[in-house]
């Protein structure tokens, strides 16, 4: 186990990040359809993070002018996207003297590469190649499936993660309006179900400094492609962008 940074953002930061995100979305006639992460709570990796066909990208947003510092750092930024298989992208932003709203810093979609430092297109990067999906996007698809369902049975979400080696995924309010922590682990066809981690009393102990009721979520995934001809047919790889079926029963 280990401590990860859960730094609030900003109030003088958060319109420089709303107005990224809107910029962003400019980009693509019809806007932006598949955000990975587009919410100002902790923790905090990368800022923003969409799909793009067959492309991850991972953005860190930057005040050119240094008054207005976003929360995480980027070295985190960096390892979210290599861990992904995606492209770790910096974002410069400017507030306009006059008016104090927000703009790109630089032309087009405005985002440079966060090791090489020059200008991208996201759209260039995006092939027909089928790309296997990562652990790390595995495990942000089960906690955004069991986000979606709290969301639906009425509770608050205090804040989400996809990182798999960080628990609990997920902080909500739960009936008595106190905080809750659900870990969510992710399985691939031929399991059905995922087991619960090893070191569970550690975590819990952990988070009993905040709260003492805790669930555990365990989500199966298997390809739409998936034949089911046999029992011990070879798994068909989870292709980004390519349907699948979900196993999902509730909270334990």
């Amino acid at each position: 186990m280990y401590e990860i940074e859960m730094d609030e953002m900003s109030d003088d930061f958060l319109p420089c990040w709303r107005a990224a995100g809107l910029h962003l979305s400019k980009q693509v006639d019809g806007g932006l359809q598949t955000w990975l992460r587009a919410h100002p709570y902790p923790p905090f990796l990368e800022h923003l993070s969409f799909r793009l066909g067959n492309q991850l990208f991972f953005v860190r947003v930057e005040d050119v002018d240094g008054h207005s510092i976003g929360p995480g750092n980027s070295e985190g930024h960096i390892t979210a996207a290599r861990y992904a298989n995606g492209r770790a992208c910096v974002l410069p932003m400017k507030k306009k003297v006059l008016g104090g709203t927000w703009l790109a810093g630089l032309p087009g979609w405005g985002l440079i590469d966060a090791t090489t430092k020059k200008p991208i297109d996201p759209i260039s990067f995006v092939t027909d190649e089928k790309i296997e999906m990562t652990q790390w996007e595995v495990q942000d698809m089960a906690v955004q499936i069991v986000r979606d369902y709290l969301e639906d049975e009425g509770f608050e979400m205090m804040s989400w993660q996809g990182n798999p080696e960080v628990d609990p995924a997920i902080w909500f309010v739960g009936k008595t309006k106190q905080p809750e922590w659900v870990i969510v682990r992710s399985t691939r066809f031929p399991a059905n179900n995922a087991a619960r981690p090893s070191n569970w009393q550690a975590i819990a102990a952990e988070c009993a400094k905040l709260s003492h009721t805790g669930h555990f979520a365990s989500v199966a995934i298997v390809s739409a492609d998936q034949p089911f001809a046999s029992a011990d047919e070879e798994p068909v790889p989870l292709w980004r962008r390519h349907a699948m079926h979900v196993r999902f029963t509730g909270l334990e």
